[in-house]
């Protein structure tokens, strides 16, 4: 008999959901990056456990939205918490419980239906054992959750045991993805990501927040290579001239190491040709939403 269903994952922005989703599928199918707000849409990752197909799905982080992109992303989180069969809450173990934790347990309760939700510390290498079962005690008085794993992310500590409980509780089914694969992403999709993530950790400040990569066009070569070109998005005529950096250095230190990761996932050479365009409200365009996984809709006050 086998199993599958959806978990999803949320939490504050950088609660470890990427680093733990791409833990789980045993590849990288979400950007990981020190800077709070990398993942915009959700990402969906499958993960194979006996006979039970786990899919995860990476959610935004929860936060207070200011604009229209801030909305549209923690509108697509909760809807993923409402869609799944089970909820996997994650905190950070050295943050502890914060008021956007507390927050996200006041939403939980008002989700409709009977949903299982899971605690998740990670980030447990930050704190002493006591420290943590008081932790555990607090988080759980707060709101009923089924379990409780405490869990490294980045190391792995725990992880497996989480993964096995998951399998375990997903409902009977036929698996929905075929057992080679490992995420839903389109590949035009996932190398615009992989761009945008050399942009966030090599750029500071705001500057990764109001940018966006769009993968223009995708050519199959005959020797076998893939020709892409992208469109770098940015909002001022100065942004521009910070990602080209002194002689186009920045861009091109940017390019080489995306197309050195695309050349790895592809497993075959990459030809990268990368723009940058100045659209000042590209924020409130419908046709970048759709770009990036996202419903311009539920970005409305």
């Amino acid at each position: 008999m086998t199993k599958c269903g959806f978990v999803a994952l949320i939490g504050e922005p950088n609660a470890g959901k990427s680093t733990l989703l791409n833990r789980m599928v045993g590849a990288k199918v979400s950007i990981v990056t020190h800077k709070v707000q990398t993942t915009r849409a959700s990402i969906r990752g499958f993960a194979l456990e006996n006979q039970t197909q786990i899919v995860f799905v990476d959610t935004p982080g929860l936060f207070k939205p200011r604009r229209r992109l801030d909305r549209a992303m923690v509108a697509t989180a909760w809807g993923e918490a409402s869609d799944a069969d089970i909820v996997v809450l994650m905190i950070e173990a050295h943050r502890g419980i914060t008021q956007g934790v507390r927050i996200i347990i006041e939403e939980l309760s008002k989700l409709k239906g009977k949903h299982q939700v899971l605690l998740a510390i990670n980030k447990i290498d930050r704190m002493k054992s006591e420290e943590l079962l008081a932790l555990t005690g607090q988080m759980n008085a707060l709101y009923p959750f089924l379990a409780t794993f405490m869990i490294s992310a980045e190391k792995g500590h725990g992880v497996g045991d989480l993964k096995s409980w998951l399998a375990g509780h997903l409902p009977d089914g036929p698996w929905l993805y075929p057992d080679d694969q490992i995420a839903d992403l389109p590949l035009r999709t996932i190398a615009a990501e992989i761009t945008r993530e050399k942009l966030t950790l090599r750029l500071h400040q705001e500057l990764p927040y109001q940018l966006t990569v769009e993968t223009r066009s995708w050519e199959e070569r005959k020797d076998g290579s893939a020709r892409i070109e992208q469109i770098i998005y940015v909002m001022r005529h100065g942004h521009k001239g910070i990602i080209l950096g002194n002689k186009g250095d920045t861009i091109k230190k940017i390019s080489m190491a995306a197309r050195a990761e695309m050349e790895i996932l592809l497993e075959r050479k990459v030809h990268l040709f990368v723009r940058i365009k100045v659209r000042e409200g590209w924020l409130e365009e419908t046709q970048r939403y759709s770009a990036i996984g996202l419903d311009f809709k539920t970005g409305n006050i």
